[in-house]
């Protein structure tokens, strides 16, 4: 076990934010290089979209599976040892990407990558939940994510112009290097104290095994965590078919939709997930429930403006395109930390292990399949319809969580004392 860790500075805090951060941001640069290529790796090795929806599935696999094994370690050891660790592999298999010859050596990689984005995705924002109090978490962990549509805006844009036969291994190098200088960066790093900016702060012991059934008598975390899952398979599935919608579908050039799509998702995301962030903070004292009002008004906005998008042409659709993007990510911040809040500090890392496993493999884990083998036998634009009403379901559930989430935040930081 650790030693009580010492006291972080403010400005010790920032420097950690801004580590972690950096390492979100090349997380999704990398996820999003492979959605920019994956047309060019379906040609190159003769194998259909409903395998190339596999292949993001194999990173989900290792990624949900193995992400409570490591939500339990981090429960109890230095978590930024484990980010280092988890950060140092997965950009070695994504260089490893680069390297495939064959579908399986592709497969392989991608399942590699889950291994090493199991060792960071859970324990992270327990850091910064660690670092900032109840009152600024929001906004702050609102930043965090905001690396989500960058980073995913920046794979995009970097990865479009090597998706042509002979070139697209060059993509998946782009994230080595500032990969494993960041993982260096994290054995450097100290630990903060386990519930340290909780408004009550009381001592925090390690949890034992029966202590993680408190999880399943949390509303809002069932609720919220039941809401990600919808949201994620309907937002997961989009994301990795809209390159090709958007290049073969609509016959749009992979440099020009890739820079635009890229744009987008880069201002449109993140605006919407600052934006949704300060409102959840902001409205917390005035509206009970705040953050899952936030999110739910995104999720429900968003999906006319989805359908409206497929039968909209451009140029028009990129601005369509634009609310759309908007609107998905006003969730991103305020479900995330009312996850936080309402976990005790003991269990956080592993509270978002479990909350990892059940979004992916409820969520993004099969929808990219399942649009690949209706487009195989139907069309692309039917693949998305089929799954974009699961936007309307996370609404909805979002909605009726409001009624705990207030209750549940006062009594996270005392349920295993």
């Amino acid at each position: 076990m650790t030693s009580t860790p010492p006291k972080i500075s403010a400005r010790q805090a920032k420097i950690s934010l801004a580590l972690l951060l950096g390492i979100n941001l090349f997380n999704y640069v990398d996820r999003s290089i492979l959605y920019s290529v994956q047309e060019t790796v379906r040609i190159r090795f003769k194998v259909t979209s409903s395998a190339i929806g596999w292949l993001v599935l194999a990173f989900l696999v290792t990624y949900m599976l193995l992400s409570p094994i490591f939500g339990w370690l981090a429960d109890r050891y230095s978590r930024w040892m484990l980010i280092g660790i988890g950060v140092a592999l997965w950009s070695l298999a994504s260089g490893a990407s680069g390297l495939a010859n064959s579908y399986a050596a592709l497969l392989a990689t991608r399942c590699m990558i889950g291994v090493g984005e199991a060792a960071y995705g859970p324990v992270a924002p327990t850091l910064i939940s660690d670092l900032y109090p109840l009152a600024v978490r929001g906004k702050v962990l609102a930043w965090f994510y905001a690396a989500i549509p960058v980073g995913s805006a920046i794979g995009y844009i970097l990865g479009s112009p090597f998706a042509h036969p002979g070139r697209w291994h060059y993509a998946f190098f782009l994230t080595l290097p500032p990969g494993l200088i960041l993982a260096a960066c994290c054995f450097f790093m100290k630990e903060p104290k386990r519930g340290a900016s909780e408004e009550n702060e009381t001592p925090q012991r390690n949890a034992t095994a029966a202590d993680y059934k408190v999880l399943l008598k949390i509303p809002s975390y069932l609720l919220n965590t039941a809401a990600m899952a919808a949201m994620t398979f309907a937002i997961g599935g989009v994301a990795d078919w809209m390159p090709t919608y958007l290049t073969v579908d609509r016959g749009l050039s992979p440099e020009k939709s890739g820079l635009i799509f890229g744009g987008i998702v880069v201002v449109a995301g993140l605006i919407a997930t600052l934006t949704g962030g300060i409102a959840g903070d902001k409205l917390r004292t005035k509206i009970p429930g705040s953050y899952f009002l936030v999110s739910a008004l995104g999720m429900l906005a968003g999906f006319p403006l989805f359908l409206l998008l497929l039968i909209t042409p451009f140029p028009l659709g990129w601005v369509v395109l634009f609310l759309a993007v908007f609107c998905l990510f006003f969730n991103t911040g305020p479900s995330n930390t009312a996850l936080a809040n309402t976990t005790p500090p003991s269990i956080r890392a592993s509270a978002f292990a479990i909350n990892i496993l059940m979004i992916h493999i409820l969520g993004d884990a099969i929808s990219p399949g399942i649009i690949g083998t209706i487009r195989d036998h139907y069309s692309l634009n039917l693949g998305f319809v089929a799954v974009s009403g699961m936007m309307l379901i996370g609404g909805l559930l979002w909605l009726w969580g409001m009624k705990y989430l207030a209750a549940d935040t006062a009594a996270a930081p005392n349920r295993l004392i």
